[in-house]
């Protein structure tokens, strides 16, 4: 069977009803409950052989019972509308414009998630489910927690496929891996004093003055490397006092550390502690604490190195031969993501892992986000060849 035979137009048409029904879903972190409701019934109504949402909230389909197994993961948060009367287009709306579904989610990442739950479909009609499992989940907190929900939904399903596909955004390239993160949190220490007399206290913001300064000139550093090159970046202050009246006793910054391949634990270790050398001041992992729809605590330690599967990889190799069959040519190039995704859980497990989705990541989190409608289709049967491949 031709490749533009494999999805009749009505599946098309189908896949992308179905994704425009995601994105006029809002989904924020921590308030997922209706779109997982709406995916685990649209699975079910597809003929996944089962459906299951884990405690933490998040959904997974499987379709086969094969030895060998293959899992595509999105996640189904968005961040926050704040700005929805600048949007030309409504962004809860769903609305599909010169060929672009516009809306918050449609890149990041509700066109993937919808391409991957229709692929499973397609696969089985196709036969290439044969001697497989395949799974698809859609996961939940992945803006503020990348990683975590995976982490709960392999141990409580009893779930490691032997292979991974994150479908961020890449706009259909395959993408080989992406940077590392840690998020870092530094603390000043002063002592209080009533601002008549500042002599006689230790102003903690004046403490943390000079390691503003050398994070900016360590990111300066940083921006001297050669691509793919790390990032420091300073996202938050704040002070503790008494009152407006005295001199702060406590200084924090929070910072977001991006990190090449080739970076190590040690050698970010080495520069926080560069950073603070010299004054009185602590930094640790910025731990964050979230609860999940389903209420369930979260607790997150972002820190992940980057990682990249090679391209002469059984996965990568695979990947190849289902971009051939869809697009009739080799890839012209592989992509490399500047942010974290999910697969910080599956690549210390050990899954080979890879990306690939719909949709130009640069648009994510932005005004007017929008994903080409002809991308979504693409993907979908790019997922499907993957699946025959592996």
């Amino acid at each position: 069977m031709n490749i533009t035979d494999w999805m009749t137009p009505q599946e098309q048409q189908d896949l992308i009803a179905f994704t425009q029904e995601l994105v006029r879903i809002k989904s924020i972190s921590g308030q997922e409950e209706p779109i997982v409701r709406v995916i685990a019934q649209k699975m079910k109504a597809l003929g996944y052989d089962d459906v299951r949402i884990d405690a933490m909230g998040n959904v997974v389909g499987r379709i086969g019972n094969g030895e060998k197994s293959i899992m595509f993961d999105s996640h189904v948060d968005t961040v926050a509308v704040n700005d929805e009367e600048k949007w030309d287009i409504p962004p809860f709306s769903g609305t599909i414009v010169d060929g672009f579904l516009c809306g918050r989610g449609s890149v990041d990442m509700k066109s993937g998630a919808a391409a991957s739950i229709y692929a499973g479909v397609i696969a089985r009609k196709l036969g290439f489910d044969s001697g497989k499992a395949i799974y698809v989940s859609c996961t939940v907190f992945e803006e503020d927690c990348d990683g975590e929900n995976l982490k709960h939904l392999f141990k409580e399903c009893q779930i490691k496929p032997d292979y991974m596909v994150i479908c961020e955004p890449s706009e259909n390239l395959i993408s080989l891996g992406h940077k590392g993160k840690a998020q870092i949190v530094i603390k000043t220490r002063g002592v209080s004093a009533h601002g008549s007399a500042p002599e006689k206290g230790m102003n903690a913001i004046y403490e943390m003055a000079e390691i503003i300064q050398r994070v900016e000139r360590a990111n300066a550093d940083l921006m001297k490397q050669a691509i793919p090159r790390g990032t420091l970046v300073m996202s938050r202050i704040s002070s503790t006092s008494a009152s407006l009246n005295a001199v702060p006793s406590e200084c924090e910054v929070y910072l977001d550390r991006r990190m090449a391949p080739g970076e190590t634990k040690e050698s970010i270790l080495k520069e926080m502690d560069g950073i603070i050398q010299g004054k009185n001041a602590a930094w640790e992992v910025g731990t964050l604490f979230r609860k999940s729809w389903t209420g369930m605590d979260i607790r997150y330690e972002p820190f992940h190195l980057a990682w990249k599967i090679d391209q002469d990889h059984g996965l990568t190799q695979g990947c190849v031969r289902a971009y051939r069959e869809v697009f009739g040519t080799d890839p012209a190039k592989f992509d490399f993501w500047d942010f974290s995704t999910n697969a910080v859980t599956s690549v210390s497990m050990g899954i080979p892992t890879i990306g690939f989705g719909p949709g130009e990541y640069k648009l994510a989190h932005m005004l007017n986000e929008h994903c080409k409608v002809s991308q979504i289709i693409d993907a979908c049967k790019f997922y499907t060849a993957l699946i025959r491949q592996v």
